[in-house]
């Protein structure tokens, strides 16, 4: 059984596709910021006019869960390219905000409601 890639796995395949095609020049942080944001539009897109019923139906549909699943990767693979391009350690800053999160959301007070942790 093949085993599942890692963002280091990913993340290195993604620059070396990147690299043969010679895309970097193209890459630059803003573009990245950019582009990542655009496919996040493009996942959003596949809201629109739904309630919040019609989504989680959909989420069960292969088609709609295939365009998910798409969207999804291709914000994923922006965001390794933009960590890769501005040095961040993803799993490393992911820890770091989860563990703040922990911090100013504390289960005793945030249990149960969606307020700011400053409205807490």
């Amino acid at each position: 059984m093949k085993h599942a890639a890692t963002l280091d796995d990913l993340t290195e395949r993604l620059i070396a596709f990147r690299d043969a095609r010679d895309w970097r020049q193209f890459h630059s942080l803003k573009n990245l910021i950019l582009s990542l944001n655009l496919e996040a539009a493009e996942l959003l897109e596949l809201t629109q006019w739904k309630t919040d019923q019609e989504v989680e139906a959909a989420a069960g549909e292969p088609a709609f869960q295939a365009r998910l699943a798409e969207e999804c990767a291709d914000i994923l693979l922006y965001l390794l390219l933009i960590a890769e391009r501005a040095g961040i350690d993803l799993p490393r800053a992911a820890a770091a905000k989860m563990a703040r999160n922990e911090s100013k959301y504390p289960v005793e007070k945030a249990r149960g409601n969606a307020r700011k942790y400053t409205e807490l």
